[in-house]
């Protein structure tokens, strides 16, 4: 049996390598237009900054070593230009010499991947307008950077590869502006959470620009770069916008594709023709909570539908379950991390979900080197099954987003969190660990333990004494912040000041992170008050609040 796989990287080499090990006698050939078969995409922002010294690390496979393991035909510069699924044929274009043949197959594997977004703008087709797909590009930027020596750059899109691009290009001593057109960076966050992100990239001296997009690239000595509301001059402009399924040689063959132009599989990766199987970025998925349609362009899945394609030609009736999303992002020495639903989606979804915030240190904070780590978890009302997790933190987040994430795949509630016995030792965690402690503060509110309520309802709680705002921390915290019409009794001195509180109406408690509040809240609900608690705290509040004001500004000297 002969397989074509036109495409290589992730998903195409991960089908080729699993061919082999089931079938040694099968004949497999690989096409791939770039020059290179096998790379490592996440690593090319890590190279730009020198993180990455050597071009030759983020070749993970070549040609020679593909056909030396695993007696793989790989032919790079090899571009598939037409699909004939009646003949099983595809037409090839061998790039350097223009030379045009046809290639037999019995199975058919895509690879394509997907394709920088370039917005239909005046000034996007400039020499200095960069994007970042692959090994070539991340070379043009390199280049550019060593010939032309610029000062500052300009990144169109705050998603990930926008933000790892500015860590990257600031290491590389280049002054950097991030444009986002949302109103927060990293989409697969809430905006609560985001928070937190934006004033750590201003710190490292990041522009931000938020809720402004791109309207035009002019020249003018500089590049000009053109906003919804503004202008910045600047040396480059990278464009990471986003990006969309490469598969306008599927859609010419008639394979079916949705809206987006992704391609539509079965669960066994299997196309609209048979014989025909896609994997990767080019295909559409589905959500593997909600199970609708989705598109979620990661390694990870593609390597493991490049597995399960490669199982179904072999015979073996392995099947793609659906992508949650998990992944991670370094910034600097911050780490952020996601799975699942954030609030968009689960709202998008129709679910009626609740949610719990925590700010935990990453081990026992009595032993050296504690950080703190803001996490944010949703479930389901109804089930408690987990949703979905945010953390932003330092040392430890990965962790935590790996265990959330596999409790998350194995369909557990909230509250089975309490019960997971996690490693502990004073240097790596605590005895209780942030995810029990998550499931501790969700058991809380869903036995009616504590009331909640959130960050985005304080500003419009009454302030005319139908309601009593309280905040328990101490003086020293209040003198450095406060939230308006919040009267202070520190929680040390809360029993002995009851008089001070009236039975006769509802109660809003904060302090800085949730726990002393939810501590007032169980003294208070002992004493008959009703009393609800700030989830988050004071510091989120005041993060999310303060991020609010200043999120249209543009630094003076991006400007």
């Amino acid at each position: 049996m002969k397989t074509v796989i036109i495409g290589g990287v992730a998903g195409g080499a991960s089908a080729a390598a699993r061919l082999r090990r089931l079938d040694e006698k099968a004949e497999i050939v690989i096409l791939e237009r770039g020059p290179f078969v096998s790379f490592a995409n996440c690593g090319l922002p890590y190279y730009i900054g020198g993180t990455i010294t050597e071009k030759s690390d983020l070749t993970l496979q070549s040609p020679e070593s593909l056909r030396a393991r695993f007696n793989i035909d790989v032919r790079v510069k090899h571009e598939a230009v037409k699909i004939n699924p009646a003949r099983k044929t595809v037409t090839v274009r061998a790039v350097e010499t223009g030379k045009v043949y046809e290639e037999n197959y019995d199975k058919l594997i895509l690879s394509p991947g997907a394709e920088p977004v370039r917005p239909p703008v005046k000034g996007i087709e400039n020499e200095r307008v960069f994007t970042l797909r692959n090994i070539p590009d991340t070379e043009k930027i390199k280049d550019f950077i060593a010939k032309n020596n610029p000062k500052n750059a300009v990144i169109i899109g705050g998603g990930y590869i926008g933000v790892e691009m500015a860590e990257n290009l600031a290491n590389a001593g280049i002054k950097v502006t991030i444009v986002e057109l949302a109103d927060h960076l990293i989409t697969s966050l809430d905006y609560d959470m985001a928070a937190d992100v934006h004033q750590y990239l201003r710190k490292k001296g990041i522009c931000l620009i938020l809720g402004n997009g791109l309207r035009e690239i002019a020249e003018d000595g500089s590049l000009v770069v053109k906003l919804q509301n503004g202008e910045i001059k600047t040396d480059m402009v990278i464009l990471a916008v986003g990006v969309r399924p490469d598969t306008g040689l599927a859609k010419d063959c008639g394979i079916e594709t949705d809206q987006r132009g992704a391609i539509l599989v079965n669960e066994n990766m299997q196309t609209s023709i048979p014989d025909i199987y896609a994997v990767g970025d080019a295909v559409q998925v589905k959500n593997f909570i909600t199970n609708a349609p989705a598109f979620i362009p990661l390694a990870g899945p593609a390597n493991k539908q490049g597995r399960i394609a490669a199982d179904n030609i072999c015979g073996i009736n392995s099947r793609y379950t659906g992508t949650q999303g998990s992944a991670i992002l370094k910034i600097f020495d911050m780490t952020v991390a996601s799975t699942g639903l954030n609030e968009l989606a689960a709202k998008a979804a129709a679910i009626d979900y609740d949610k719990t915030y925590l700010y935990s240190v990453s081990h026992a904070d009595y032993y050296p080197g504690a950080t703190h780590m803001s996490i944010k978890v949703l479930w389901e009302k109804t089930t408690h099954k987990l949703l979905g997790a945010q953390i932003v933190g330092y040392d430890g987040v990965d962790k935590r987003m790996d265990v959330l994430a596999t409790a998350i795949r194995f369909g557990a509630k909230v509250t089975d969190l309490k019960d997971l016995e996690l490693c502990y030792a004073p240097p790596f965690g605590s005895a209780k660990d942030p995810v029990n402690m998550i499931g501790f503060v969700a058991e809380n509110v869903i036995t009616g333990k504590v009331k909640q309520f959130f960050w985005d309802e304080v500003d419009s709680l009454p302030r005319d004494g139908s309601v009593f705002l309280l905040d328990v921390r101490t003086k020293t915290e209040v003198a450095r912040g406060k939230i308006e019409g919040f009267v202070n009794i520190p929680l040390n001195n809360l029993r002995e000041r009851l008089n001070e509180i009236p039975r006769d109406k509802p109660v809003y408690v904060h302090c800085h992170s949730g726990l002393r509040s939810y501590i007032a809240c169980r003294i208070l609900t002992g004493y008959g008050y009703d009393c609800r608690n700030l989830a988050g705290g004071y510091r989120l509040y005041e993060t999310a609040v303060h991020e609010k004001s200043v999120r249209d500004y543009i630094c003076t000297e991006c400007e």
